[in-house]
């Protein structure tokens, strides 16, 4: 009688541990998942800003492939930095999230910056600066926008999806192997279709495409894994603090869904 009630008692108590590692409440409360999410998508807006403003030549040259990119690498990879830490800390749901967030942020940018050239510009403002000068540096904004809404779309998704895989394939070890993996693909991704829809509306001059392509993910990709040390004093201080270590276990991946 005594071992069947041990038995019972031991069943119940796995149950009990089994059911709080759960994520039984999807919509608790963290110290910094906001702050992360208002970072990622301030990064993606100043990444399509600088985009727009200037492409950039080093004066360099891999091979025949002359090292020129679009400003806005400078500062896009820290976007996939923080899709890494999200998915990684919070999981692939919540991750899902803030991507939305980027991209709805992306869409407002564009639809005001189109409205704003549509207005007519003030005199003093006309004569000192002018509607020419707006649309050279902001103009092709709404090209860079739609292209990067396409290649964020597929990129960011292909790099959470990826990293939460990882996580489940190597069971949480190896952390390095996912950030550099899952930027691989989506960086491959993202910078190839950006720069491909970029070019065929006219952003982008079909002479630098290839180098445009290349300099930009080997910078990315390059960027990311020099960055590597502190992607995981981040992840792991975040795991302490949020008390979160998500498994992506029985996860819904389909990206068109917004609840966690």
């Amino acid at each position: 009688m005594m071992g069947a009630y041990a038995t019972l008692s031991h069943r119940a108590l796995c149950a009990t541990m089994a059911h709080m590692m759960k994520d039984t409440n999807p919509q608790r409360t963290y110290h910094y998942y906001d702050l992360l999410m208002a970072l990622f998508v301030t990064v993606l807006l100043i990444s399509n800003l600088l985009s727009s403003a200037k492409i950039i030549d080093l004066k360099a040259a891999l091979g025949p492939i002359a090292l020129v990119f679009d400003a806005g690498t400078l500062v896009f990879p820290v976007s996939y930095i923080f899709g890494d830490v999200l998915t990684e800390v919070y999981g692939y749901r919540r991750s899902r999230r803030v991507i939305w967030a980027g991209f709805g942020a992306n869409a407002l940018l564009a639809l005001f910056v189109w409205i704003t050239a549509v207005l007519p510009g003030e005199s003093g403002w006309a004569g000192d600066v002018g509607q020419d000068a707006y649309d050279s540096v902001l103009g092709g904004i709404n090209g860079l926008i739609v292209a990067s809404l396409i290649a964020y779309f597929l990129g960011e998704f292909s790099n959470s999806y990826v990293m939460a895989r990882m996580k489940v394939w190597t069971g949480g070890r190896w952390l390095w192997s996912r950030t550099i993996g899952s930027t691989l693909v989506g960086q491959a991704v993202d910078t190839t279709v950006f720069m491909l829809v970029a070019t065929a509306l006219g952003v982008f001059s079909t002479d630098i495409l290839l180098s445009l392509i290349v300099t930009n993910y080997i910078l990315k990709v390059g960027f990311e894994a020099a960055l590597t040390p502190i992607t995981y004093r981040i992840v792991n201080q975040l795991k302490r603090i949020e008390h979160e270590d998500y498994y992506d276990r029985d996860t819904d991946f389909n990206p068109f869904r917004l609840g966690v």
